[in-house]
């Protein structure tokens, strides 16, 4: 009863977010202040067209996480997943520091808490504890700019920092950037920032798993925004050169990790990291355009950042939903104890085919419109007359070709391996579709992805609406027609319902041939099995085979361990008993850069063991030396 509750009441809020955000992208602006309520500088909560965007992101993707909550049995932490749902809501209403630094700090307490649920898991803890020092490391980076922002400008609102970012120096301002920018990139999962993201989403609930992934990492994708083009002015152009080359390394890395992993969620989280990045490479370009004076082309890009991260929060909610499905049936996360499952739960496979064509950017599917927006947007590069700023377009172009392409390998493994074939384990053979409120839910989602890519006429205009208004410059042309989508006059055009009907039209001509070409008195008889009369797991693809010549290909970028164990026989060595091999990739950030790190911090606590000798005198001269300090500072 408490999870039903717990999905109604936050389908509730995700509503009134989705109602609200909807005002806010069509134009509707409110706010509200209190100045009593939280000092110093009080409650203040404002809707405008970009908070409004991301605010009916977080309710669309609530209302389906909600439902799916609603209908699994044993799911823990009611209170927190409200408390979640509400303080993602206030972030993009939040109208000066102190309110976002609350509703920040809740929203991160709260999924650290869902994160926690599994107590009794190690992994769980492990991964709670991860998550607790990466965004509280964030939440740092934030506390001191908006305080440095606040002694510069002598307020804490948000629009007297947009008013006022010509009275900060150049330093003052790229010192701001930097600080927001390593805050926000903390809680969007940025390469090399990424580190929470592959531990938290496999320990969280899936519902909790889908929101996390398809609205909370937006919201720092969204905090990168108002920083780059709203809070600090228009920046300069290395701002988005940094921005584009950090989103483009996510997309590489993410999916790349993505492509080997085994374990279903962790394959779901790095695809994350991989989608962030494409996002960020079209901010990036918005801002590097901006800075060249290059207005429409600004607009354009925005435009297209907004429309995938409004994808990816379908598409990513729809298969972390679908996983939590698959994981519950078949008892694990492990793909390779999985496989047969599109006959015991043909919804979900259906759902999670949708999910994984979307995300592959595969027509005629929203991830395929979005994506082409990009690169119609990228391709425009040389309207820029600097070399140095094309080379890292190129960059950008090639970066997103090749993530492109992984990608689709990707999700051929992840559905094929989860779902084709025979069932690798004895509980993935009993494994039973999921209740009537997960595949609602999942089918929400899966509308949503068939919609937006269909429809990107009625979309386009709406989020360059939102872009215009966050930038300052007029909106983009309407497209040409109810069919097609035009940029930049006729530099590129696109009709999504054409190319369906085209692919239709491809499926179904070869099913008509046969059709009529069938003979009579056939007979049904047993599929091609190579001489073999007995078909078993056993000789299926893995998840492992899969991906090894991907893992051959990148072994530079992997650097993996290999190991070979051999059991035989004490009497020869010819008879084997046990053979068991290994070929896992080092996660090459962990080592390189947060292990060192870390070692670092152990040794200078150690060494700083020694100023705590017990001993009073010692402690009170400590506080003397201290008052001196402060004194002479004073």
């Amino acid at each position: 009863m408490s999870a039903t509750v717990t999905a109604a009441a936050g389908a509730a809020l995700g509503l009134v977010a989705a109602a609200a955000g909807v005002a806010g992208v069509l134009g509707v602006e409110w706010s509200l202040r209190v100045p009593w309520l939280v000092p110093p500088g009080g409650l203040e909560l404002t809707l405008d067209p970009l908070g409004g965007f991301f605010l009916a992101l977080v309710g669309t993707t609530a209302v389906p996480a909600s439902i799916h909550a609603g209908g699994q049995r044993g799911e823990r932490g009611g209170a927190a997943f409200l408390a979640f749902v509400a303080a993602m809501a206030a972030v993009p209403l939040a109208g000066n520091a102190i309110t976002f630094l609350l509703a920040w700090e809740l929203m991160s307490v709260a999924s650290y808490v869902l994160v926690l649920g599994a107590r009794d898991s190690r992994e769980s803890l492990s991964a709670a504890w991860v998550y607790f020092v990466m965004t509280h490391a964030g939440l740092a980076c934030l506390l001191a700019a908006m305080l440095l922002l606040g002694s510069w400008t002598d307020s804490l609102r948000f629009a007297d920092w947009s008013a006022a970012p010509s009275a900060l120096s150049p330093g003052a301002g790229t010192l701001a950037f930097v600080l927001l920018a390593l805050g926000f990139g903390a809680k969007a999962g940025v390469i090399p920032l990424h580190v929470w993201l592959p531990m938290a989403h496999p320990a969280a609930p899936s519902h909790v798993s889908a929101l996390m992934s398809g609205a909370m990492v937006k919201l720092g994708i969204y905090g990168l925004l108002r920083a780059g083009l709203d809070w600090l002015g228009p920046g300069p152009a290395w701002w988005g050169v940094a921005v584009m080359l950090a989103g483009t390394a996510s997309a590489l890395v993410g999916v790349l990790y993505a492509l080997v992993d085994r374990d279903l969620k962790r394959v779901l989280a790095f695809s994350t990291i991989e989608n962030v990045g494409i996002v960020l490479v079209a901010v990036g370009a918005c801002m590097v355009f901006r800075a060249s004076g290059l207005e429409a082309l600004a607009v354009l890009s925005l435009a297209a950042g907004l429309y995938h991260a409004l994808n990816h929060a379908a598409f990513k909610a729809l298969l972390f939903l679908g996983a939590g499905a698959v994981v519950r049936a078949a008892g694990t996360r492990n793909l390779e104890s999985m496989g047969g499952l599109v006959r015991r739960m043909p919804w979900t496979a259906a759902a999670f085919l949708t999910g994984s064509v979307a995300i592959a950017a595969l027509p005629p599917l929203n991830g395929f419109v979005s994506e082409w927006l990009t690169f119609q947007a990228l391709l425009q590069m040389l309207e820029i007359p600097r070399p140095e700023l094309n080379l890292v377009f190129a960059l950008g172009i090639a970066g997103l070709a090749l993530t492109g392409g992984l990608a689709v390998a990707c999700f051929v493994r992840a559905f094929g391996i989860v779902f084709l074939a025979l069932p690798r384990s004895d509980q993935a053979a009993a494994a039973r579709e999921a209740g009537i409120a997960p595949r609602a839910a999942m089918g929400l989602l899966a509308a949503a992805c068939v919609a937006l890519g269909l429809a990107p006429t009625l979309v386009l205009p709406a989020l360059a609406g939102v872009a215009s208004a966050v930038l300052g410059t007029p909106a983009l042309d309407a497209p040409a027609d109810w069919l097609t989508v035009t940029v930049s006059g006729r530099f590129g055009g696109l009709s999504t319902v054409a190319v369906a009907a085209a692919l239709g039209g491809a499926l179904l001509l070869p099913l008509a041939a046969l059709a009529l070409a069938r003979a009579p008195g056939r007979r049904p008889g047993e599929t091609w099995g190579c001489g073999r009369i007995l078909q078993t797991a056993r000789m299926e693809y893995t998840g492992t085979a899969f991906a090894h010549p991907f893992q051959r290909i990148f072994d530079f970028f992997y650097r993996p361990v290999k190991r070979l164990d051999i059991d035989v026989h004490a009497e020869s060595r010819f008879f084997v008993r046990r053979l068991a091999y290994e070929n896992r990739p080092r996660p090459i950030f962990e080592e390189w850069l947060y292990r060192p790190a870390l070692e670092a911090l152990h040794r200078a606590a150690h060494r700083a063991r020694a100023l705590q000798s017990g001993s009073a005198n010692v402690y009170l001269l400590y506080i003397v030396a201290a008052l001196l300090v402060m004194l002479v500072l004073a």
